[in-house]
């Protein structure tokens, strides 16, 4: 495992911050990027493509921005396949998060999902809101 940390972002934390520019959502994204190892599977990037494509989000952001961090995950996430099965969370919707996360190696999930922070920490992985993990040791550097 490399040396640099690994992070899960759920999909609300992503169109959070797609539609709000220097939000604290948008600033967290970009220091995980920045600052470590972006980890996505087909299920993740699937989810958030679906959300960020639609029309009701024009209003709060151009398609332009939503489509280049769709992009940025693309390029610049570790695509990870879980083969694992996790059924963990109170939303099951949410148990692909968790599943990509163990099976990557993950370091932190940064979410704001309540039925993802109740389990913090998850198998030894951090779960943290945005701003609180900008105020982490994940984000000292």
């Amino acid at each position: 495992m490399s040396s640099s940390p690994r992070f899960v972002v759920d999909t609300n934390t992503l169109v959070s911050a797609a539609l709000v520019e220097d939000s604290t959502p948008d600033q967290a994204v970009v220091w995980a990027l920045r600052t470590g190892t972006l980890l996505s599977s087909p299920d993740t990037l699937g989810e958030v493509t679906d959300v960020l494509s639609r029309e009701k989000f024009d209003e709060y952001a151009s398609w332009n921005r939503r489509r280049e961090l769709l992009e940025a995950l693309a390029d610049q996430s570790v695509v990870v396949e879980p083969v694992i099965s996790i059924e963990a969370c109170r939303d099951s919707d949410d148990d692909k998060f968790l599943e990509l996360a163990v099976e990557g190696e993950a370091d932190l999930i940064i979410s704001g999902d309540r039925d993802l922070l109740v389990l913090h920490p998850f198998e030894g992985i951090s779960i943290l809101p945005p701003a609180e993990f900008l105020d982490s040791k994940w984000a000292q550097a």
